[in-house]
Parts: C-alpha cells; structure tokens; sequence
C-alpha cells in the first residue's frame, strides 16, 4: 500500500522543522509504503532550507503552490497525491510513533470507508496563562487549538462528528472528486476556517463512510503567542465571517436593517465583554462573552 502524507505550509518553518524531526521516529508498517507531500504555499522565510535539511531522512517530496490560501495548498497536494489515501496533517504537530501504522491498519480493516480520524492532543509550550489551564475554560475553546478525542472506541464518523483538519485521513480517489472550497481556509487578511469540514460534510451528505481511529494520536503545538485572548478572539471573528459567508454568499450583504440590528449587537456584546474583564474579572464568566463578542 503507498500512503501520501501531506502537509500545507506558509512561514512556520520552525515549527515545520519540529513537526519534520518528530517523524524521523515513525514506525512504518510492513508492506507500506509513504511519501510525504510538503506544499510551500509561496513561503517568504526558511521553509524551504527546513525541507532539504529533511529530505535524506523522510520521504518528501516538496510541491508549491503560488496562490496564497490554504485551500490551494490542499488541493495542490489533492493533484499530485500517489498514494491510495492522503493522511492530512499540520506543520505545527508532534507525531506519535504509531500514528502511521494505526492510520493502515484502519485502511485495511474498513475497506468500505472514505474518511478516517484520529485525536488531537494539544501540547501547551513556555508557561501557559493560568486560566487557560483550568480544565473548564479550555474545555469551552479547545477547537481553538484542535483539541478532539470524540471517543475510546473506533465509532462511525457521521454529521457531528468530523475530524479536525490537524489529523484526518481519506481515500484518494475520493478527496479529488471533493476538493476545497476557495473562499474558505486561512489565507492573507483572512481567517475563515472549515475548510476541511466543509469538505468532510459534503462526502456524508453524499453517502461516504467514515470510521474513528482513536489510537491514530497526534499531540498539537501551541507556542506562547497563540495561548491570548487575542488569538482566541481572531479564532472566533473567522467563525462569525464563516456564518456571514454561510448566510450571504460572498458577493451578497446584510440589508441596511440587518446592520443596524448586527451594530447594536455588536455594541452590547463587546460592553459586556469589557466589564466581565475589567471588573468581574471571573475568566469562567467573561470566556463566553469573549467568544460571543469576537463572533459577533
């Protein structure tokens, strides 16, 4: 079996270099082969100096794609996979050692599936703000930062339940007849997100498979500067102009009453956020009005 897994990056070449060294340590199953699809999304800094300092230990082969967005980086990897299934994974994750192996034999043992899933498990670096580690709050912004176990046991994935983009796989000949919507995806000044479970959502919609690999574990890095306020509320702001694009299209506005009620509600929401923080200051209480401000 030849397995492709692929990676979409743009100016993380540190990050990419952790991510690239911790596979140095993958157990590849017998009669298995992989290569591992690397798409330089028209990088501006070291990536690909991270990539040759790589290439006489892993499998790479290195793609680019000029237009910025994640999207065309995914379906850049879509068009040149070689294997049956693409495992889809990030430039900022630590593999565990059979994550590899649990993904083919889940290949192997549900032939009739499409999509497949593992756990993310998120990886704190430096010190963390204190109310970041109470199990509670992060337990409210985990999608923030990828965190999925949906359960022990390998479950059918279904409507509800799809894989995060971190840690997915699919079979190829699948993926590219459901490549990624443009208009979604991180890309310069943009921060919309769902990419993946836009796609994961239109194959069951169709009839696809899909099958929980809870064994199949990757542990997500969050450096220092993603554990603020600031990137949870950017993280939520994606969210709200995902819905908008959801509701309007992407050459369609609000009427003119819908703006005026969407500013009120911006108003009040964004009060309330501030006087949770400032004078309350219970981060239990003012997380959601962070959320519900940053989405509005």
């Amino acid at each position: 079996m030849l397995v492709s897994v692929a990676i979409c990056t743009w100016n993380r070449a540190d990050l990419l270099d952790q991510t690239l060294t911790s596979m140095y340590k993958l157990v590849i199953p017998p009669e298995t082969v992989w290569e591992l699809l690397i798409v330089n999304n028209n990088c501006t800094d070291t990536t690909d100096s991270v990539i040759a300092k790589h290439q006489a230990n892993l499998p790479i082969r290195r793609l680019f794609e000029p237009q910025q967005g994640k999207s065309f980086a995914l379906n850049c990897a879509c068009r040149a996979a070689k294997g049956e299934f693409i495992i889809w994974t990030d430039d900022d994750v630590l593999v565990e050692t059979d994550w590899l192996t649990r993904y083919v034999e889940a290949f192997k043992k549900w032939p009739n599936s499409s999509v497949f899933g593992g756990p993310v498990k998120p990886f704190l670096a430096g010190t963390p703000p204190q109310w970041l580690l109470d199990q509670n709050i992060f337990s409210r912004v985990a999608n923030v930062f990828a965190a999925i176990d949906l359960d022990p046991k390998p479950i059918h994935l279904t409507q509800g339940k799809e894989p995060y983009g971190t840690n997915w796989a699919v079979r190829t000949k699948d993926q590219r007849k459901y490549l990624y919507d443009t208009n979604l995806g991180p890309a310069p000044n943009r921060r919309i997100y769902h990419e993946e479970t836009d796609v994961i959502r239109r194959m069951f919609a169709d009839g696809l498979n899909g099958r929980w690999v809870p064994n199949a574990l990757v542990n997500h890095y969050i450096p220092e500067n993603r554990q603020t306020t600031k990137y949870i509320r950017r993280y939520y702001r994606g969210q709200g102009e995902y819905k908008a694009l959801q509701r309007y299209g992407k050459n369609k506005y609000p009427s003119y009453e819908e703006k005026i009620r969407f500013i009120k509600r911006i108003i009040v929401a964004e009060f309330k956020y501030l006087i949770y923080r400032l004078i309350i200051k219970n981060p239990k209480i003012w997380i959601n009005a962070l959320i519900q401000s940053s989405y509005v």
